[in-house]
């Protein structure tokens, strides 16, 4: 039955979810950016401050700043959403736990991040999303009617 309230409440979690996305891919992106403006300084802080376990300074110093960067363009569009996610959800551990002193409200920051994250994880990320649309056409070209709520 999709009755009007069923439909506002999906609208409600559509918008709940793009707005997760959209947040949580500012954050990184904008942590991304400031990263590869000042290089010198990113390889500094990675050298010396960074803790990333088993990687080397440099290679911690390129993965992270590249995940800041690509992976909050995909979760933003909605594109491998669960997987941008999921990546991003990485990208956030490490941080966290790379930071020996992390100040408290630093650490809260990141858990709510990874909340958002875990959610888009396991929930997906909604239908105002490249996934679903691309899902949807697929189904519609194979004659399923099934609905991808």
């Amino acid at each position: 039955m999709n009755t009007p309230l069923d439909r506002l409440q999906q609208t409600a979690t559509d918008l709940a979810s793009l707005v997760a996305r959209a947040y949580v891919a500012q954050v990184f992106f904008l942590s991304g950016l400031t990263k590869i403006r000042d290089w010198d300084t990113t390889l500094l802080l990675f050298n010396d401050e960074y803790h990333v376990p088993l990687l080397p300074p440099q290679l911690a110093a390129v993965m992270g700043t590249g995940g800041e960067l690509a992976l909050p363009v995909l979760l933003l569009l909605g594109a491998f959403g669960r997987f941008a996610a999921l990546g991003l959800s990485v990208v956030n551990l490490v941080a966290a736990i790379s930071l020996p002193d992390i100040a408290p409200a630093a650490l809260q920051q990141h858990i709510t991040w990874g909340v958002l994250l875990a959610a888009l994880v396991l929930y997906g990320v909604g239908r105002w999303s490249l996934d679903h649309q691309v899902l949807r056409r697929w189904w519609a070209a194979r004659g399923r009617q099934e609905n991808l709520a």
